[in-house]
């Protein structure tokens, strides 16, 4: 590295407010004790989970005013008219897979010159993510599904994660509660269902398999977590693959519904995709003996394999209820006929302190090496949307989106 690079740590300006930040005081100091000849500066903000007397204390400079920095850093998508032309911009864009809502964003970033790396596809030579929140998402649902069980029984009550402190709060509040014997189940074997059962476990209960799950009444509650050769299988009748499962989900049907006849708390943690089976259909829910009460659907999947999962929910307002005959949305913890129905998109939101630690690491230790020296492994080249004013190779699928002549997503 032979010039100094100006790091710029920009206020967040999403709305709703998230207060997680990509790089956290304890962490930035590690990164200029590793790069002598990085400075970093932080703007200003009232909402951020660190706050700036926290920065000011480990002696970083705070500016509202970053134009003399070379690379500005954020977690989320950074609100159009504060975009600073001819710069490197670190967020998570949501733009590779044509959101609608962002086409505006992506515009403006070429427009202006901007060289735009997306954390969403930061990956190694093997394509595994370098950088993720995914852990703290399903740390966070799987306390939100316990929360949402506690409100519809009466039985017990846990503040919000977004009140505590920490996890470690979070954790405190959660080991006084007692269950009834009830059955949890997990859906996914990737960080964010890892995230979930490590929450799950505070509690000790015990952990089954699944055809104990489908076949045995407890008289305690238990937990089991199930991998996608559980839930589906091969139309054709051969033995399951979960290389040939991810690369063909449509020549799979789901096998899930037999699940649906014995799960009080249903938390989705597993990758869906489009073109793969349904879990459930709207009339499984209507059959006399689906059990689910609470369906926490960390991975969020609009119009997805959960018929209950109708729209996001928000941090401030988690829950909502699922009507199973009429299908539509209900007031939540009002007829215990009903599903309650947890779809909050951005839970890492809830526990900002912890996962932007966590977060922060995973940045230093796997991309600043390429950030601010070399990329022998292209981990920049793969994760550049936009460069000198045009969309980069890896994204030039982009283009009619970018030119609004597709048919885009939301």
């Amino acid at each position: 590295m032979k010039n100094r690079i100006r790091v710029g740590v920009l206020r967040e300006t999403k709305n709703p407010p998230d207060k997680r930040v990509a790089i956290p005081p304890v962490t930035g100091l590690k990164i200029l004790e590793k790069y002598p000849d990085v400075s970093i500066f932080i703007q200003p903000s009232d909402i951020r989970c660190f706050t700036d007397s926290e920065y000011r204390d480990q002696g970083y400079f705070l500016t509202e005013d970053l134009r003399e920095c070379d690379i500005l850093i954020g977690v989320k998508e950074v609100n159009i008219p504060t975009l600073i032309p001819n710069k490197t911009y670190l967020f998570f864009s949501h733009t590779a897979k044509q959101q609608a809502h962002n086409r505006e964003l992506l515009q403006q970033v070429i427009k202006r010159n901007i060289t735009l790396i997306d954390y969403e596809y930061l990956t190694n030579l093997s394509g595994q993510r370098l950088v993720a929140f995914g852990h703290w998402a399903g740390v966070v649902g799987a306390y939100k599904a316990l929360r949402a069980r506690g409100m519809r029984t009466d039985f017990f009550d846990l503040p919000p994660a977004r009140t505590c402190l920490d996890m470690n709060e979070m954790y405190r509040h959660l080991k006084k509660i007692t269950l009834k014997p009830i059955k949890i189940l997990i859906t996914g074997g990737g960080r964010v269902a890892m995230g979930a059962m490590q929450t799950i476990r505070v509690l000790n209960l015990k952990e089954v398999d699944p055809e104990e799950f489908l076949t045995t009444e407890y008289d305690e509650p238990v937990v089991c977590r199930i991998d996608p050769d559980k839930y589906v299988e091969r139309i054709d009748g051969s033995d399951f693959d979960l290389k040939h499962f991810y690369d063909h989900p449509e020549m799979y049907q789901s096998t899930f519904k037999k699940f649906s006849k014995v799960t009080d708390l249903y938390i989705a943690c597993h990758y869906w995709d489009p073109k793969a089976p349904r879990f459930l259909t709207p009339e499984d829910y209507k059959e006399d003996d689906f059990r689910i009460s609470v369906v926490a659907d960390v991975s969020c999947d609009i119009d997805g394999p959960l018929p209950s999962t109708l729209r996001p929910s928000t941090i401030a307002s988690s829950f909502y209820g699922y009507d199973r005959f009429s299908e539509e949305e209900a007031i939540p913890f009002v007829d215990k006929r009903n599903v309650t129905v947890m779809a909050v998109d951005n839970l890492p939101g809830e526990l900002p302190r912890d996962s932007s630690i966590d977060f922060g690491e995973a940045l230093a230790d796997n991309v600043y090496e390429a950030l601010f020296g070399d990329d022998p492994e292209g981990i920049l080249e793969r994760a550049t949307i936009a460069k000198e004013g045009k969309l980069t190779k890896h994204f030039a699928y982009l283009q009619d989106y970018l030119e609004g002549k597709d048919a885009v997503t939301v």
